[in-house]
């Protein structure tokens, strides 16, 4: 009997917890003709998907979490790509900065994609020479607070190597080298919500995951001092600092983000197609025309909330923040393209009630609900310590007249810090008072969301 023709077809298997896999199926077929044929057809529907990237940019950062980036690319993700025909140019990052000051150098128009190995602070890296790259070509000054971003036509594509990789697992729902390299070959894209904060007129840093002050802001401050310690360096700067149980005392002034059709206590997660995500941007949009025409103002005096007293913490997310500690992350109904960011106050209180709060970082319950638990959907804020008040009383005067009301005066403080410093996405930033704005959908990432309620074994 003569033998069939064949051919094998390489596609994705969804399996368990968001996880995707490679697998292979191979057709059999009794002509050679008819064999041809079929794989003719296949390759001219795959030529005709234009989202699948087909030349990459890839920096990988070798001493990241456990220093495992290139040996994760090299097994888990080059044979993927060499599959998919992607041709790569291949960065492995000396120092830090090297992958932001790249992306100002080189020409990058020749690529579809960036890809960076690493954790979150690669990411970040990244990120920063991605937007500040196409800002400079735009003629964009990101260092003027209402400069209005341009959002790059290059979508990052994450591969998870990292001690936390937040970002990867907000967007994904795993942090995973296979899954995340198979998103980047299928060519999904993913917009995502950038917060720029400035003070006095200068760009600090961007931010897409957490910006805390306080209690988180506090943990990496502490721990760039025991880098010695490796990844322990986290869990003893926590418990440090936990223990220490600092308060601070300031203002919080903020803009909240009337476009959104969530909230963050509504329990409704962002997920792959989210509603919540396009109909809030449709409606941001509207609203912003509106301001462009004159129909009302932009900055409305009275739409500004002040809040003002000893906080234990003051973070703001613009995404759930999962992990693999906190599955649900510290703000689980945070939306990834809303144009808001959640910013969360907790106030002064006792070190137990702390810890009650924290612990339900790790479990089903409502986290905000608190008596010293406040959370507000923002799409601006500005934050002033009081010691900086106090150094400046003029703020106060000014204060006035842009919000309409402040705080007349604070109760005593018993802190026995003036000042922490902010967590901007696991990088230290020293000055306390900032100005945040976020910028709605202003990076795309090769990921698609969490799926919801992904079926294992089935195909793509």
């Amino acid at each position: 009997m003569e033998k069939p023709y064949a051919f094998t077809v390489h596609c994705v298997k969804r399996a368990r917890r968001h996880r995707w896999k490679w697998a292979q199926v191979t057709f059999w077929c009794p002509e050679e003709q008819l064999c041809h044929l079929w794989l003719q057809t296949l390759r001219e529907m795959l030529e005709k998907l234009t989202s699948r990237p087909k030349h990459l940019l890839v920096f990988i950062n070798p001493f990241g979490g456990k220093g495992q980036g290139k040996r994760i690319y090299e097994r888990k993700v080059a044979p993927l790509f060499t599959l998919a025909s992607i041709t790569t140019d291949i960065i492995v990052t000396e120092h830090a900065n090297q992958a932001k000051e790249t992306l100002y150098e080189i020409n990058i128009d020749k690529y579809d994609g960036i890809v960076c190995v690493g954790g979150d602070g690669m990411f970040s890296e990244v990120l920063h020479g991605l937007i500040g790259r196409t800002q400079r070509s735009a003629g964009v000054d990101q260092n003027h607070p209402r400069a209005v971003l341009v959002p790059s036509s290059l979508r990052i594509g994450i591969i998870p190597a990292g001690s936390t990789d937040c970002v990867c697992y907000s967007t994904v729902g795993a942090s995973d080298a296979e899954t995340s390299a198979l998103h980047i070959v299928v060519g999904d894209s993913l917009a995502m919500d950038v917060s720029a904060v400035h003070h006095n007129s200068t760009l600090l840093r961007y931010s897409v995951s957490l910006l805390g002050y306080g209690f988180y802001g506090d943990i990496i401050k502490e721990s760039e001092k025991k880098r010695w310690l490796g990844l322990a360096r986290y869990d003893f700067s926590g418990l440090k600092t936990f223990l220490s149980h600092h308060c601070y005392e300031g203002t919080v002034s903020f803009l909240p983000a009337q476009h959104t059709v969530g909230s963050p206590r509504d329990r409704k997660p962002c997920r792959a197609g989210c509603f919540v995500c396009r109909q809030s941007r449709q409606q941001l949009e509207e609203e912003q025309k509106k301001a462009l025409y004159g129909l009302e103002a932009a900055e409305d005096v009275e739409e500004w909330q002040v809040v003002c007293g000893k906080f234990l913490a003051i973070n703001a997310t613009n995404m759930s923040c999962a992990c693999r500690r906190s599955p649900r992350g510290l703000s689980p109904a945070a939306h990834l393209g809303d144009g808001s960011s959640d910013l969360i106050l907790i106030r002064k209180c006792s070190r137990f009630n702390f810890l009650r709060f924290l612990i339900r970082h790790t479990n089903q319950q409502d986290q905000f609900d608190f008596t010293f638990v406040e959370v507000y959907r923002v799409k601006k804020f500005q934050f002033t310590s009081k010691h900086m008040e106090d150094e400046d009383s003029d703020l106060k005067d000014s204060g006035k007249k842009r919000f309409g009301h402040i705080c007349s005066s604070h109760p005593s403080c018993c802190c026995t810090v003036s000042n922490s410093s902010w967590n901007c996405d696991g990088e230290v930033l020293h000055s306390p008072a900032i100005e945040v704005r976020v910028h709605c959908q202003l990076v795309r990432l090769f990921a698609r969301g969490i799926e919801e309620n992904p079926k294992p074994d089935s195909h793509s």
